[in-house]
């Protein structure tokens, strides 16, 4: 079976995004050189007129993509760096977001938003290396975060469909992941809709984007002593709260690493929202960046600032200590 690398497969799900759909087209900056790689090959297959380099203006191209979606297209923009969604956070939350709600749906806005190398890469620093998902799931913009090569697919293909703006996080630790795929396979994948990687009894850890095969890794050099759950949530808004409520009822723990700072991030929201619903048989727990992390270019202090296995399996071992 050929294996297919989680790059590729958000460059394959565009191109059949875009050989399905006229209307859908992609923007960013130096999309048709492909930076990234995301976009590679599309200008040749589709034209200039649906891959369009953008200026250096981040809030210039969103609002056009709101304008075009406005108008009946499905525009792709693509942001290289997380910390540019900063930049455009107004008119995606403000403008986008808001103006299907605020014309009692008259108006759709189906633009997706993917940024395909969020977190940390190698070395780039404070203003690259963010992962502000949780952002956008506050404010309840759709908010995507794949873990795999055929997620990647599914779940960019869904938000491309989708009427809503979708914002797609592409961890860039995730990027080079490669995986059996029957391609005839390959197929959307709804939003909403968590997975199960690993299956176990004692506990069950959230895990988010790369971080997935992070706790399967801690999951296989426990599973001598703890049977350990992998959930992954796949989207964070709208998230599969009955999906993990059913995981964490059966093993009665849980824990969530989440590569976001530690305050108001999404592993705190898992918490909580788990925590309403199923009586614990021990006490939870999270593993995070920092409080208001900002990573340094120092890769050790960059690799000292993130979420790691040891930490994981620590916080495992801890949760599952007092057996009942």
């Amino acid at each position: 079976m050929p294996k297919l690398s989680y790059l590729k497969a958000l460059n394959r799900a565009l191109a059949d995004a875009m050989t399905a759909d006229e209307t859908v087209f992609v923007l960013g900056e130096d999309v048709r050189v492909a930076a990234s790689n995301l976009t590679a090959g599309l200008v040749k297959r589709f034209g200039p007129d649906r891959v369009l380099d953008t200026p250096l203006s981040e809030q210039g191209f969103t609002s056009f993509a709101t304008g075009a979606a406005i108008a009946g297209m499905r525009p792709v923009i693509e942001f290289q760096i997380p910390a540019l969604l900063f930049l455009s956070f107004e008119q995606i939350i403000n403008h986008a977001h808001k103006f299907s709600l605020m014309t009692g749906g008259q108006a759709t806005v189906p633009v997706t938003y993917v940024v395909p190398g969020s977190g940390s890469r190698t070395g780039w620093a404070g203003q690259h290396s963010d992962h502000p998902y949780s952002l956008f799931a506050h404010v309840g913009v759709k908010t995507v975060v794949p873990a795999t090569p055929a997620d990647a697919y599914g779940l960019l293909r869904s938000a491309i469909s989708d009427p809503d703006p979708v914002v797609v996080f592409a961890p860039s630790a995730a990027l080079g992941v490669r995986e059996d795929t029957d391609f005839t396979a390959l197929a959307p994948v709804s939003l909403g809709s968590g997975r199960i990687h690993r299956h176990g009894t004692d506990v069950t850890v959230v895990a988010v984007g790369h971080h997935v095969h992070d706790a399967v890794a801690v999951a296989d050099d426990l599973a001598g002593s703890v049977s350990v759950e992998v959930f992954d949530p796949r989207t964070l808004y709208p998230f599969d709260w009955d999906g993990l409520t059913e995981s964490v009822s059966r093993t009665g723990r849980l824990v969530v690493i989440d590569d976001s700072n530690r305050m108001c991030g999404i592993a705190g929201e898992v918490i909580a929202t788990i925590s309403e619903r199923v009586r614990l048989a021990s006490p939870p727990a999270r593993v995070t960046r920092p409080d208001g992390a900002v990573l340094p270019f120092s890769l050790e202090l960059d690799r000292a600032t993130q979420p790691s296995r040891a930490q994981l399996a620590a916080a495992v071992a801890l949760t599952v200590k007092e057996r009942p």
